[in-house]
């Protein structure tokens, strides 16, 4: 008899004894079971009234991203902490203004005392309801589940007449753990290989989209792109003076039929692009979390990288 002849009845008993080994573990309650998907971030717009639900309950920190520190100074939300958008962004060795790495922003969002688990509001005043989406922006790229924009933003909270205040809290510096969520965006070698494929959105001014405003090392447009200014979809240019609020985003049927007079629809790959990413960040919030397109991302290199590089150029207007 042969040596493998030999062998194979004994490699039949541990097969068969690993079967059963198998089906024992596999009828154990709880044993088997499909990993669930890490839960995606919630990212709302609310209301002063909301906010002002919530003051005091200490289930809420509060970033006030207002650029000018005299602002704050003068008064803000009770517990809120400043830290300017202005201060997530530098120069990379090459390109200004780009978002720092994930180390440096988990300082930042720890030193505000912005913990992972956190819920967290942002608010900011005048046109700068770009500098609260990018922060919002950020913080789920940095892996915090629960985030607000305070949809009017500080002028609108304290028009509706709920409390401000001049005093500083006094909070503890905390651990923020540093995450890179890349799901969110995409980098220039994709941009390159997405042209023509996906849907690329563009919330610059007109003069900046066609390339007639002269301020980039080249000026234009992803070709392709659909321009939808960022202010259309905010009340900021409402015939009411009184109802003007750059901060206050228009109702959603409004949202949705810009969008797709644009042809940008749910079924559409999304890519929002401008200047600098900060732009961008209102109209991927509002696609991605509000609308719920499911496929919504950020360029976040925007026109400041792009025109420096090699890749195609489209001026004039939109033509969609």
């Amino acid at each position: 008899m042969s040596v493998r002849s030999l062998r194979w009845p004994r490699q039949k008993a541990f097969l068969a004894v690993v079967s059963v080994a198998v089906a024992l573990l596999l009828a154990l309650p709880g044993f088997f079971q499909p990993v669930a998907a890490a839960p995606s971030a919630t990212v709302q717009f609310v209301s002063p009234a909301w906010v002002a639900e919530r003051l005091n309950t200490n289930k809420l920190k509060i970033l006030d991203v207002r650029t000018n520190p005299l602002a704050y100074i003068e008064g803000h939300l009770p517990g809120a902490v400043n830290i300017a958008d202005s201060a997530y962004r530098g120069p990379n060795g090459f390109l200004p203004v780009q978002i720092w790495d994930a180390q440096k922003l988990a300082d930042l969002f720890g030193r505000a005392g912005v913990k992972n688990s956190d819920s967290v509001l942002v608010y900011s005043d005048g046109n700068d309801i770009l500098g609260a989406t990018q922060v919002a922006y950020l913080l789920e790229r940095s892996g915090v589940k629960d985030i607000a924009v305070l949809d009017g933003g500080y002028k609108g909270y304290k028009d509706a007449g709920f409390p401000v205040t001049k005093e500083y809290p006094r909070y503890s510096l905390v651990r923020f753990t540093p995450k890179d969520n890349r799901e969110f965006r995409v980098d220039i070698k994709q941009v390159e290989q997405l042209i023509g494929k996906s849907t690329f959105v563009d919330p610059r001014p007109p003069a900046l989209f066609s390339g007639e405003q002269q301020v980039f090392i080249r000026n234009g447009h992803i070709p392709g792109a659909r321009n939808i200014p960022w202010p259309t979809f905010t009340e900021a240019n409402n015939p009411n003076e009184s109802l003007k609020n750059p901060h206050k985003l228009k109702p959603l049927s409004d949202l949705k039929a810009i969008l797709e007079a644009k042809g940008v629809t749910p079924d559409k790959d999304v890519i929002v692009t401008c200047s600098t990413g900060r732009e961008a960040s209102l109209q991927y919030l509002v696609l991605k979390h509000l609308l719920k397109y499911p496929n919504v991302r950020i360029y976040e290199g925007s026109w400041t990288e792009y025109s420096a590089s090699k890749l195609p150029v489209a001026t004039g207007p939109d033509r969609s």
